[in-house]
């Protein structure tokens, strides 16, 4: 399998990311982050090849500069992640949390379908192979504490910080209407 890499700025640093030969995202590091395998490692345990292509990485990296930018509030892009049915489930509830926002862990496990599986719910949302794109970093504890992220808390704090701002541009401008 051929997958195609590309960088992009975030609002934590460069992002490294992969789509594969239908320009689904597959990947995604934070280049600055702290991970105990780089993109090309994770990716080529899963069967790609890596090769840079600016061309098919296009409208990944213009959705991250919008991100970055702060004139994107979500992706749009369509995703393949790889993982168990409960990864899936877990990662497509992760979508669901609206830019600006978080929820607990015990809140994530409910909207996956098994309210009173926590744990497996923060399992699930340390192994995301796509972070940013989908939004692991909106899950914090239960008392409200910034937990764990795989790439380093800073960059989950850069993250949520950015967020914080376009939403709260985002309600001066509705009020202003």
């Amino acid at each position: 399998m051929n997958a195609y890499f590309g960088t992009a700025p975030s609002p934590a640093g460069p992002v490294a990311f992969a789509v594969n030969e239908e320009g689904a995202l597959v990947g995604l590091r934070f280049i600055e982050g702290r991970y105990a395998r780089s993109l090309d490692e994770e990716l080529a345990r899963d069967g790609y090849q890596m090769t840079y292509d600016e061309a098919r990485t296009a409208r990944v990296r213009e959705r991250l500069e919008e991100y970055a930018a702060g004139a994107r509030l979500d992706f749009d892009l369509p995703l393949a992640p790889r993982g168990t049915s409960w990864q899936l489930t877990v990662w497509r509830a992760l979508t669901e949390i609206p830019c600006g926002e978080t929820r607990s862990y015990a809140e994530l496990a409910a909207m996956a379908g098994r309210p009173a599986a926590a744990r497996a719910a923060g399992r699930a949302n340390a192994t995301n192979p796509i972070p940013l794109v989908i939004p692991c970093h909106r899950v914090i504890g239960s008392d409200g504490s910034l937990t764990g992220y795989g790439g380093g808390l800073h960059i989950k704090e850069a993250l949520l910080a950015h967020e914080a701002r376009i939403a709260a541009a985002k309600a001066v401008a509705v009020e202003a209407r």
